[in-house]
């Protein structure tokens, strides 16, 4: 898998009007805010084959990848070589490195709630779910107060989250707001 920074593919989305980026957020955060060009492909529903039949994406041809951070891209650029593409390009950063490089994106109306948010949510209702269960009903339930804390450390360290990839799945998040 190769990087490329947002400034360089800035330059290059200028240069070649050719250049395949994909946004592999959801589309609810795509419509927030996106790089101009970029066409939305969330990671949910990514089939790289589709997308070749499709001529979206053609094979050898560089395909670029960007999302919020980088984390998901990275998980798309593993789907296309599994299938067969060997020449993705994460954008390193993501999103996040893109607009504090002041690089253009466009915004639209924020509808729903960011994906990292919904993981807050949920990780903090089952955490309190887990205490008053563990307390009041049956001592394992503390159990899933440790699991969740887990799951939130191994994502902090590994920049892989789990409960994300399936809130992503979820239908408020594929809906086109």
């Amino acid at each position: 898998m190769n990087e490329i920074l947002p400034a360089e593919l800035n330059n290059l989305l200028g240069c070649e009007p050719s250049t395949v980026l994909l946004d592999v957020r959801t589309p609810v955060e795509y419509a927030a805010m996106h790089v101009p060009r970029a066409h939305n492909v969330p990671l949910a529903a990514l089939a790289p084959k589709r997308l070749a039949d499709t001529g979206v994406v053609r094979t050898g041809e560089p395909i670029y990848l960007i999302c919020r951070s980088d984390a998901r891209a990275t998980i798309a650029a593993e789907r296309f070589a599994m299938d067969g593409f060997e020449n993705t390009v994460v954008v390193t950063g993501g999103l996040l490195e893109w607009s504090n490089a002041g690089l253009p994106v466009e915004r639209g109306e924020a509808r729903g709630k960011r994906l990292e948010r919904q993981v807050w949510i949920v990780a903090g209702a089952l955490l309190g779910t887990g205490v008053v269960l563990g307390h009041f009903s049956h001592p394992w339930f503390i159990g899933l107060t440790g699991f969740v804390g887990a799951g939130l450390v191994f994502g902090g360290i590994t920049d892989f989250c789990g409960m994300g990839l399936l809130l992503a799945k979820l239908p408020w998040n594929n809906r086109v707001p």
